[in-house]
């Protein structure tokens, strides 16, 4: 069941739905257990799967060291993130809006939104190809009907949040469970694999693959979604509770994202063994890599190789939705249904990914697989140097401030990050100048000052904090400060619009509507026909519906006027929203009285939110009967 939206709190719909008091020993831990979890799809979805699968084609063992880096560094951000949520009940977006004005935080919106569309781009990509390796649907449609995912999103959010994260569990489990079983079936060598622990210079192609490992594993949206996600527990605000809560997710954290390193790792050593040591070097793509599985393996590996890819792209794109959600809520207060979120954000990766196979053909996806990953790479420093910022603030964490070491390997962490990508995006615009031939002026033009914008924008945040330690104040409540009661005084209502549709409600609205307005008030009866004909022909037409309708609303104004109340009929012809609304402003009614018939999940989507649009069209009160 969906928790009715508490202003301010971040992922509103499930914010402090699961219970943590009353509970001891493993029943408390299980109570935390399930944030990091869906945290963690993130560090296994397609995009991991496409750098991972590049680097042992191309590298062998040597990358695992830049996995096992990347894990620690997770593992680090991940636990600053659940902190800033349990501490100061704030995400991550929320938290920016407080530290840094308008403008910065439109611009922090627009790459964070940015990355998401990357990390869903990924998303549609691997579950194309799962679908095309296990159904051999053609690319083109399979990236087409994983718009339909919208649903299940739907019907997950409408459950809660714990089966929500049952469902992310069981995919994470299938995940596992089919790379431990192709370990078994590759037989690597343990002393080979030890080696890639071995850290080595990183250039060029390394460079890159190592860059889209590291965009892949620390993920920015998963640090602004794992500040919300511990929000859905309800814990004690007291210095007890919040160390218990403190302990408990980081212990959460832990074993989610280490399980998450092992599938990686799983990934480039598989990758490594049976492609590396076989002389075929340039599997960067997962197609080949399940082609050649099938070749040298035998039909098992393969199978459990594309049912595991399927998996991790359904379970990533929910969490990349909710991401999504954070996000824009956070920097500009900006709430739609979680149902349009996801489908926007589904069409702005969409349409790269069918460019892409209609101009350059289904084997460009892997390149473009690996190029999002690196997008989100570039976009951490972003999530990274805010995330510090805030945990180092003790005038705000107080008692839960982290401890000078801890931050010291933050900034290391960051520092790491930013100056690979600062090397990366050197490396690329050098050879872009390069191969231009002297027609380099489109770099100049647009590349640069873009870069120098984004430089600016990078230092700015990374400053101000010790600039000016004064925040914004309470600018995460979406709908401003209390203001003063001083006297309330009876409203009177002359004019009012009561919506009937012959239906149980009718009753009760009429009821409720003259408890308003009394005999002195003026009642408008609205009913709208929605025919087929009414849509057409408006008030011409005169079909069966539209003559019965008629004959009811005379017997309710036959039945008020004998009580004593000032009625008028109204009827509206077509659209039901449009219709009233139009009424409501040509009759200047003062307040409306409507019922809800309590839609839900797909039934809204499929008959309409009559109430939701008529209140967002009109700027006098709306009196809803449930």
């Amino acid at each position: 069941m969906i928790r009715e939206f508490k202003s301010g709190e971040s992922l509103g719909e499930v914010h402090g739905s699961v219970a943590t008091s009353n509970k001891t020993g493993w029943r408390k831990l299980g109570a935390f257990i399930g944030p990091a979890y869906l945290v963690s799809v993130g560090y296994m979805d397609p995009g991991n799967w496409a750098t991972d699968i590049a680097g042992g084609s191309q590298f062998g063992y040597q990358l695992i060291w830049v996995l096992l880096m990347s894990n620690l560094i997770a593992l680090l951000l991940q636990s600053l993130s659940a902190r800033l949520g349990i501490v100061q009940g704030l995400d991550l977006a929320q938290a920016s809006r407080n530290a840094y004005p308008k403008l910065v935080n439109f611009s922090l919106y627009i790459l964070a939104q940015i990355a998401i569309v990357a990390c869903d781009l990924a998303e549609i990509i691997g579950m194309a190809i799962g679908l095309n390796l296990l159904f051999h649907l053609p690319m083109i449609w399979g990236v087409s009907i994983t718009i339909l995912d919208t649903l299940l999103l739907l019907f997950l959010m409408n459950k809660g949040m714990r089966i929500m994260e049952v469902f992310i569990i069981s995919m994470v489990f299938i995940v596992g469970s089919s790379f431990l079983a192709e370990m078994i079936i590759v037989k690597p060598v343990l002393g080979e694999v030890v080696s890639g622990f071995k850290p080595s210079m990183l250039s060029g192609e390394a460079l890159y693959i190592a860059i889209g490992i590291i965009g892949a594993t620390v993920m920015p949206h998963n640090l602004y979604l794992h500040s919300s996600l511990v929000q859905t527990r309800k814990i004690e605000r007291t210095i007890k509770g919040i160390s218990d809560s403190l302990k408990y997710n980081l212990i959460d954290t832990g074993i989610a994202l280490n399980l998450a390193f092992l599938v990686n790792a799983a990934i480039l050593i598989l990758a490594a063994t049976a492609f590396y040591k076989n002389g075929l070097f340039e599997v960067a793509e997962i197609q080949h890599a399940y082609k050649i599985l099938d070749h040298i393996f035998g039909s098992t590996a393969p199978i459990l190789f594309a049912v595991a890819l399927i998996a991790s792209g359904q379970s990533s794109t929910i969490t990349g939705t909710l991401a999504g959600q954070i996000v824009m809520e956070g920097h500009i207060n900006l709430r739609i249904a979680p149902w349009l979120r996801r489908l926007i954000t589904r069409l702005l990766a969409i349409v790269p990914a069918l460019f892409t196979i209609l101009y350059f053909g289904d084997d460009a996806l892997g390149g473009l697989l690996v190029l999002s990953q690196v997008v989100l790479s570039l976009q951490l420093g972003f999530a990274i140097i805010p995330l510090i910022h805030f945990n180092s603030d003790r005038q705000k964490m107080k008692e839960f401030t982290i401890k000078t070491w801890v931050k010291v390997i933050a900034w290391i962490s960051a520092l790491i990050i930013v100056g690979l990508n600062v090397k990366l995006v050197c490396e690329e615009v050098s050879t872009w100048i390069n191969n231009t031939q002297g027609n380099s002026w489109w770099i100049y033009a647009l590349v640069l000052p873009i870069l120098f914008a984004i430089a600016g924008l990078l230092l700015y945040v990374f400053f101000k904090p010790f600039i000016s330690k004064k925040g914004r104040g309470l600018s995460h409540v979406p709908h401003g400060v209390a203001l003063d009661i001083l006297q309330v005084d009876r409203v009177k209502y002359d004019r009012i619009g009561i919506a009937v549709d012959f239906s149980s409600k009718d009753r009760e609205a009429i009821q409720q509507a003259l408890q308003q307005g009394g005999k002195e008030g003026n009642y408008y009866l609205i009913h709208v026909v929605e025919t087929a004909g009414a849509k057409f022909y408006g008030d011409h037409v005169l079909d069966h519906e539209t003559l019965s309708d008629i004959h009811n609303m005379e017997k309710y104004q036959q039945d008020l006027q004998q009580m004593g109340y000032q009625v008028t009929l109204t009827i509206g012809y077509g659209t039901a929203a449009q219709a009233i609304v139009e009424v409501v402003n040509k009759k200047g009614i003062q307040l409306l009285v409507m019922g809800s018939h309590g839609h839900r999940g797909i039934s809204d989507l499929v008959f309409g939110t009559t109430v939701d649009k008529v209140r967002h069209h009109v700027d006098i009160p709306v009196f809803i009967i449930q």
